[in-house]
């Protein structure tokens, strides 16, 4: 009859370590679903716009035009 008691013991030992064990996981998934979904919305966050050929020209005329300024500057702090 001594065997009984020893086996309900570790029952409730065993069913407590479950518990435990199933709430850690579900608190683990919940953390990484939170980390993976803040990764891709910086991420995404982050994602430079594709420039498209207008702004680039406009960015090579107005470098041009900086280049040409300094040109002229040069020449007339020289003469």
């Amino acid at each position: 009859m001594s065997a009984a008691p020893s086996e309900n013991v570790s029952s409730p030992e065993a069913g407590r370590s479950s518990t435990t064990l199933t709430r850690t996981l579900v608190w683990v998934g919940i953390a990484s679903a939170s980390a993976a979904l803040t990764f891709f919305l910086v991420r995404a966050s982050m994602r430079r716009a594709p420039t498209d050929e207008t702004s680039e020209r406009i960015q090579t005329l107005i470098d041009e035009a900086n280049r040409l300024l300094r040109t002229l500057d040069e020449k007339k702090s020289g003469g």
